[in-house]
Parts: structure tokens; sequence; C-alpha cells
């Protein structure tokens, strides 16, 4: 068993805070060996009855990828609308994906069909099999911050769509489309708060007792 130790827990602490979501990159490549073993790291993730549900596309194809970049423009597009006056403004002035400049497109799924697990804690709650995705996506998120590189999970999409450009199973339902490479710059505090789009809450998260 490995010590985790004050030093350890405080440096983790660093890399939770430093945990970004990055929409500007450099366009320099990302290695491979640092993005597989990201990858590797993720794959450590918990799963109900040990599914193992996600599954990770890599979208290197131009036509794939700039379908993926038109779907982004049109939801984004019609979101505008669903604000008004200032807060319209100021919507359309953020920058909230990084497609065109990320090296790395990264879709990552959920294998609705599988049968790895055996049905074992989804009976009740089938959800916990895409929640067991999003902690796949945190581990990867973290394990990326930890190799110097920025991810950007961007939700603007239409799902249906990008499924059908990634040509994937129909059973496959899309989770996360996440932007990767190296950032631009570095934030302690998250993009949205600098913007004034929405400061921290400090009740999120508070435990409440029953």
């Amino acid at each position: 068993m490995p010590a985790f130790d004050e030093t350890f827990r405080e440096t983790l602490a660093d890399l939770f805070a430093w945990r970004r979501d990055v929409r500007r990159f450099r366009s320099e490549p990302v290695p491979e060996a640092d993005l597989r073993a990201c990858l590797d790291l993720a794959r450590l993730s918990p799963s109900v009855g040990n599914s193992q549900p996600w599954r990770f596309v890599r979208v290197a194809d131009p036509g794939r990828r700039a379908a993926v970049v038109a779907s982004f423009e049109a939801c984004n597009a019609a979101a505008a609308e669903t604000y008004a006056d200032e807060r319209a403004a100021l919507y359309r002035r953020l920058k909230l994906a990084g497609l065109r400049e990320a090296p790395v497109h990264l879709a990552v799924l959920c294998d609705d069909a599988t049968g790895t697990g055996h049905g074992l804690g989804r009976a009740t709650m089938p959800e916990m099999l895409r929640y067991s995705v999003v902690g796949a996506v945190q581990g990867f998120w973290l394990a990326a911050r930890a190799f110097g590189l920025g991810v950007g999970w961007v939700s603007i999409l239409d799902p249906c769509h990008v499924s059908r450009c990634l040509d994937v199973p129909a059973s496959w339902h899309l989770v996360a489309y996440l932007c990767v490479g190296y950032p631009i710059e570095e934030h302690l505090d998250p993009e949205l708060v600098r913007s004034g789009w929405q400061g921290r809450d400090d009740d999120a998260g508070r435990l409440i007792e029953r």
C-alpha cells in the first residue's frame, strides 16, 4: 500500500484546483505516449458492476471534425437565441470550444448494450452506466492535467448527429466530446468566472445532514 502522505495530498489538491476547462490550445501535437498514458489512467475509473462501458474514439478525419464543428456552430447559435439583452450579448462573446485549435478530439461514448458486468447494479438505476463514463472522463481530465495537457468538454452539440458522423454502433451514446492539447494560458479560476458569466457558489456541495 503506497503512503499517501500530507505532501501528496497537497499536490493532489493542486491538481484538482488547476483542472480547468480549456478552450484555447497551442497547435503543437500531443505526444502519443502521453495520450495513451492518460487513457490508461482513465480506464482505472470505477464503473457499475465493473462494466467498463466507456468507449474512446479519437476523431482525426478532417471531414468528421468539420461535421462536429458545424454541429457546434448550429447549436451554439440556437443557444444564444434563448438569452436576452445583456446576457445574450455576454453569451455571444464567450469562447465555448476549442474545436478548431485542439490537436486531439476525443469522443467518449457509453455502450448502453454492454454485457460486461452482467447487469449488476443497474437494474434500478440504468443511468449508472453513463455515470460510470463520466467518472472515466474526470479521470482522463485529471491525468491530462498532470501531463501538462488541457482538456475542454464541449457539450453544445447534437449528440445523435455527432454519433452518426462518427459511424459508431447504435447502442453507443455520446457522453462527452473532448478537445485535448497544450493550453495557451493557465488560470486558477474558471473562465466563466473571469468572464462574469457565473461566480462560485459557496453553497454548492455543502454537506447536508438528515
